[in-house]
């Protein structure tokens, strides 16, 4: 055994060739089984598409870079889960695209972050976050709440979201931009009807405005963040 492993390293051709097989076997074994499965996320009730205004709000999530800061995985180890809530699991981020798992955090973790603070809280926080805590790095966002929200191709990105599997359906779509209007107004004829496409969905004038801003997309999909599913029936790591 010895004298194959020193000839093996003697020889690069013969190394590559042990190296593929080894590398081989590793993508066989790896591979394979997935045309076996049916889905390699659990199906978990609860987990649906984004609302128009929540979609929105991602969007502008992504664009302002919140995600360099703020993972959205929390870790199935105690004191995490103690400090941010039950820990992520793969059928939360199945319609996420991309997806915002990652280790790296300048701010707190954000994948329950949903109705832990008041609609009042976030918009002191965006304004001036050291008004609301004090040792802060995080930069202000007042603009957010002067912006209008531009959503007339809310619809369109909707549909291309379903291409990738996103179950949308043609009525989601279609009442894409009424949808978002809706979610502001609490006292919609239609709000029923609304909650039955989106259940959970926060319905809100979230920055109390008249327009819609870019602050009530993003307040709209935080207050959402890790609501959908009850994990009571989940049982917490012990380690």
């Amino acid at each position: 055994m010895w004298s194959l492993h020193e000839k093996s390293e003697k020889n690069s051709g013969l190394l590559a060739i042990f190296v593929l097989i080894v590398v081989s076997i590793g993508a066989i074994v790896e591979i394979i089984p997935l045309f076996y499965l049916e889905n390699t996320v659990e199906k978990v009730e609860g987990v649906r598409p984004y609302t128009p205004l929540e979609l929105a709000g991602r969007n502008i999530y992504l664009r302002e870079g919140c995600y360099l800061c703020h993972s959205q995985m929390i870790r199935p180890f105690r004191d995490e889960v103690e400090r941010y809530g039950h820990y992520s699991i793969a059928a939360e981020s199945m319609y996420d695209h991309p997806f915002q798992w990652g280790s790296k955090r300048t701010g707190p973790d954000l994948a329950r972050v949903g109705g832990r603070y008041s609609n009042d809280w976030h918009i002191a926080h965006m304004r001036n976050p050291r008004s609301v805590v004090p040792e802060s790095v995080m930069p202000a966002y007042p603009f957010l709440e002067e912006k209008f929200l531009n959503y007339d191709d809310i619809d369109k990105h909707m549909v291309a979201l379903r291409r990738v599997g996103v179950p949308y359906t043609d009525e989601m779509i279609a009442a894409a931009k009424e949808d978002v209007a809706m979610q502001v107004n609490p006292d919609a004829e239609k709000i029923e009807e609304f909650l039955n496409r989106y259940p959970k969905a926060v319905v809100a004038n979230f920055d109390k405005k008249d327009e819609i801003t870019e602050l009530d997309a993003l307040l709209a999909y935080l207050q959402m963040l890790g609501t959908l599913v009850d994990f009571s029936n989940y049982e917490q790591p012990e380690r």
